[in-house]
């Protein structure tokens, strides 16, 4: 009994948790522009050069890569950055810049094999290539509205050494979902990302930044040493977001919501991305991770039924705690506007939240990745290091990778 009761008080706490992330997500999406200091913004539109590094066909890409080309903005200009013209990325791109022969667009088609993080490598060929002090950094798989740029520039000016905020991102919420790993993604991006990285700000005072969308200056990012500093972390928007905050720059998280598309995803791809940010958020925070499964209500609910006994007890414990989250999950997405219109799809919520519990302890007993073809293992902070081909590690990558494929 007492293990049940153990684990009654941790789901108590992680119902509490998950509570104060559903009132930070409301509290900033009621506040139009959460600068920080409840003052009239000046509206100075610092023309802004948009970094959109791209690699494969992602969900969406050409409608997602088309809205920044109908932004109601003065000056902006649009990068798109590969590795090579046989990228199928490439054409769409080319594409969208046929058909706005009158926006201010470039294609930048370099190879570039200065770090290990290959996002970073495709950042650094754009970034070269930008004309505007103002950068920002844009995913592939982003869809935005004509407002997005005036949105997130509000938290910025172009006085210089007087503007106080370093950095802006933006909250992120998941659309699309037309197969079981993106409908996974999406309820994990509305509830999990969305709550944590509104509660870190709010309660906390500790950016969370997800590079989805990153506005910053280039003076700001040049004083922490650029973007070759992160040329190999795993994680190089956070440790950007870091570095900016303790440079003593305001970190800003801004109420105007991104659409991130995922539509079409499978189950493993869903694991896979999971078990990746699991990992690096397990070598950024160290012990600070365990608070990640207490977080998970509904994985802490079921424990007592695999570790004490399946009874009326513990099954109605778990189902009830189930139900809170499906509720609590479901309120988020209507709150956020998530266009899940099925809300019977809520009803998977459980599953995913075990799936994610399942996965948890995967990084405390791996530490590597395999990203776009290539091992690294994982050290501190999110450094990359690149995997032995051969030896004693280079057999037990092959080992655990067989057992991985045995039972996927």
């Amino acid at each position: 009994m007492e293990i049940f009761w153990i684990f009654a008080i941790l789901t108590f706490f992680g119902l509490l948790a998950y509570g104060l992330q559903i009132w930070s997500v409301r509290s900033y999406l009621s506040t139009p522009c959460n600068c920080g200091e409840g003052q009239a913004l000046p509206r100075l539109f610092p023309p802004v050069s948009i970094l959109k590094p791209l690699k494969g066909l992602d969900d969406n890409l050409y409608d997602n890569l088309l809205s920044f080309c109908n932004q109601d903005y003065p000056a902006y200009e649009i990068i798109f950055s590969l590795q090579s013209h046989n990228d199928p990325a490439y054409r769409i791109a080319k594409r969208i810049k046929d058909k706005h022969p009158d926006r201010d667009m470039s294609i930048i088609v370099e190879e570039c094999s200065a770090g290990l993080n290959p996002k970073v490598n495709n950042l650094l060929t754009a970034y070269k290539a930008s004309k505007y002090e103002y950068i920002l950094v844009s995913d592939s798989n982003v869809m935005v509205d004509g407002k997005y740029l005036g949105e997130i520039t509000r938290h910025v000016d172009n006085t210089g050494s007087d503007c106080e905020v370093g950095l802006v991102s933006n909250i992120i919420k998941g659309v699309g979902g037309r197969s079981l790993g993106a409908i996974f993604e999406n309820l994990h991006l509305n509830s999990f990302i969305m709550g944590s990285v509104c509660f870190l700000n709010n309660f906390l005072k500790l950016p969370c930044v997800i590079g989805k969308s990153m506005l910053m200056s280039k003076k700001d990012l040049e004083s922490i040493g650029g973007l070759k500093s992160v040329k190999d972390i795993l994680a190089e928007d956070y440790v950007i977001g870091e570095r900016i905050h303790k440079s003593g720059k305001k970190v800003v998280l801004c109420s105007y919501m991104i659409r991130n598309v995922n539509e079409y995803w499978g189950l493993k791809r869903f694991l896979n991305r999971h078990t990746r940010w699991g990992k690096l958020r397990w070598k950024i925070g160290g012990g600070k991770y365990i608070f990640e499964l207490v977080g998970n209500p509904v994985f802490m609910s079921a424990l007592p039924i695999v570790l004490w006994q399946c009874s009326k007890l513990t099954v109605t414990f778990a189902l009830l705690t189930s139900i809170i989250k499906v509720f609590g999950d479901f309120y988020l997405g209507r709150k956020a506007g998530t266009e899940m219109d099925n809300p019977f799809l809520y009803l998977l919520v459980p599953v995913k939240d075990l799936l994610i519990g399942l996965i948890w302890s995967v990084p405390i007993i791996s530490n590597t990745v395999t990203w776009r073809g290539n091992r690294y293992s994982i050290g501190k902070d999110s450094m990359l290091y690149p995997c032995p081909e051969t030896g004693f590690w280079s057999l037990r990558y092959r080992i655990i990778d067989a057992i991985k494929e045995r039972f996927a």
